[in-house]
């Protein structure tokens, strides 16, 4: 990625992270099967009544909406890895302090294909589909040098685009669907409108409803990452992404092996996209039905790279001519990120490992005994960064010395005439190391993305999924936690009163999974403040461990 690497470059008197692999890492034992959370379930597609406990404040008025994987197994054909699974969405309807609560498998190409030859037709993200029995031996030869077709099984998350409702994965296909009965309207490719072979499952929105993603493209001059804009409304009902333009593109470093990326961060007048070292084998990936290999079999990890901050102009689609560095990190999901007296400050879920999606084979999360910890002890455990990148260098700008405010630990060193070296700080004290880090961060979006903030919320991770809620206040440093035995409480989303006057005058939103007991997961509800419990929705269905959700309000 660079020719200057960690290991080349020491910036004076800066002292090692202490949520670095080497110093955090303890070894657990006699973690608890968590099979269940992986376990396919049937869909509910007309709602049924929860069981309230406690209280669900009334002035809670709108659909809490999750994604994620509910089945596991077509025919008697198994999916390798946990983000395989059939996409199943589901809706908790909250009013006047009752929940309702139904589910519907995402009509996709994906789905319907493996429903009707029963048997894994498409091929996912670590499953590589057979060849059909139903061909001849020649037509069974031949379809192995067929271009693997992206999947359309969008698992992932729920996003809006001009007022609608999508939901997404990471590959050119996402579904339109309706919030309120939660069925598949209409399949959109994003190349259809513009040049990208793909988008991330995580838009950022401006206030106005503009929208902005990030989508590679790849050329016979190789890959790029490409950063899109969606415009804010829509000329008729039909429309879908209609006038999405490429803001920018950025050449891969590398032409054949791309960066991969699960998210961007941005802040009010910038994209910041992070290449890091996690590598798409574009060769292997292409060649996978020839090879029998996943696309997952196509991702590596090259820690001798640096990461590289790239900041683009969202006005001018401007890319900087700075390159920021910084020693080879992985990361999911950014927090937030601000401009602050000619600094923009990067918050975000990082750690020195990018091994971490091998992992999560839907057998490893289906082991028990020594078998299941080991695969835990061999993750790398996630936490809470913060970069503070200056925004002005010029020929007058010093090399050799710290360029940030005192006020941060982090620092930036500029090494070269357009390269600063960068470090973090961690937005953590000591006590969040016996959480196992922190995953799935949330923040007050609507009033404070890209704005200055104070808390955060997300998952603790001792466990391969989360297994605590975690609430993060920056002032100080300090966190609250919720946590119960045996339960495994997923993304949290914060949803504000309708009176707040302060950041954190809300409630949390989080589904949560015992896997121990039938029919016991149920809707936790925080005092976003407090974070203590007000009340919870047990739903007398199964629900699978998903991954993101949104809270649509009901006007």
């Amino acid at each position: 990625m660079d020719t200057i690497t960690h290991q080349q470059y020491n910036a004076p008197a800066l002292k090692k992270s202490k949520s670095r692999k080497d110093i955090n890492h303890t070894d657990v034992h006699g973690l608890p099967c968590i099979e269940k959370i992986v376990s396919s379930v049937e869909d509910t597609p007309e709602p049924i009544n929860t069981s309230v406990v406690g209280t669900i404040p009334e002035w809670i008025n709108g659909s809490f909406l999750r994604n994620g994987p509910g089945k596991f197994e077509i025919g008697n054909q198994k999916f390798n890895h946990w983000f395989d699974g059939m996409a199943l969405l589901h809706q908790f309807k909250i009013f006047n302090g009752q929940v309702t609560y139904k589910s519907r498998f995402l009509s996709s190409g994906s789905y319907q294909a493996n429903k009707e030859h029963n048997r894994i037709a498409v091929s996912e993200f670590g499953t590589v589909t057979m060849p059909d029995p139903c061909k001849n031996v020649f037509q069974r030869f031949l379809s192995r040098f067929e271009l693997p077709k992206p999947t359309d099984n969008a698992n992932v998350s729920f996003v809006t685009y001009k007022g609608d409702y999508y939901v997404s994965t990471e590959t050119n296909v996402m579904h339109k669907v309706d919030p309120e009965t939660l069925e598949t309207i209409k399949k959109v490719d994003w190349s259809k409108f513009i040049a990208v072979n793909g988008a991330t499952a995580h838009p950022h929105s401006e206030p106005d409803g503009t929208t902005y993603n990030m989508g590679n493209s790849y050329t016979t001059k190789g890959a790029y990452y490409n950063i899109i804009r969606v415009p804010p409304t829509k000329k008729t009902a039909e429309e879908t992404l209609e006038g999405a333009t490429v803001l920018c593109s950025i050449p891969a470093v590398d032409k054949t092996k791309p960066s991969y990326y699960h998210s961007f961060a941005m802040s009010e007048n910038y994209v910041v996209f992070i290449e890091q070292p996690i590598k798409m084998d574009l060769l292997k990936i292409v060649t996978g039905k020839l090879t029998g290999k996943s696309i997952s079999d196509g991702f590596s990890w090259n820690p001798k790279l640096n990461t590289i901050f790239h900041l683009i102009d969202k006005q001018t689609g401007k890319v900087s001519p700075i390159k920021y560095l910084a020693k080879p990190l992985s990361t999911f999901h950014q927090i937030n990120a601000y401009e602050k007296d000619g600094f923009l400050i990067m918050d975000m879920c990082a750690s020195d490992d990018g091994q971490a999606i091998a992992n999560y084979n839907i057998q490893n999360l289906r082991k028990s005994g020594e078998a299941l910890d080991e695969v835990y002890n061999t993750l790398c455990r996630v936490f809470p960064w913060r970069f503070v990148l200056p925004l002005s260098i010029d020929h007058d700008t010093p090399y050799g010395k710290n360029l940030n405010l005192p006020d941060s630990t982090a620092t930036s060193i500029r090494i070269a005439k357009n390269k600063v070296f960068c470090t973090h700080e961690d937005l953590h004290g000591e006590d969040l190391h016996q959480y196992g880090g922190l995953e799935f961060p949330q923040i007050n979006y609507g009033k404070y993305n890209t704005h200055p903030y104070r808390y955060f919320y997300g998952c603790g991770f001792r466990h391969l999924v989360g297994d605590t809620l975690i609430k993060m206040d920056l002032h100080g440093k300090n966190m609250k936690v919720w946590e119960e035995p045996g339960l495994y409480p997923s993304e949290p989303v914060f949803v504000p009163s309708p009176d707040a006057t302060k950041e954190d005058d809300g409630v949390i939103l989080s589904v949560v999974i015992t896997p121990n007991k039938d029919k016991s997961t149920f809707l936790l509800v925080l005092d976003a403040k407090t974070f203590e419990e007000v009340g919870r929705a047990v739903v007398p269905v199964n629900i699978p461990y998903g991954f993101h959700g949104t809270f649509n309000a009901t006007v």
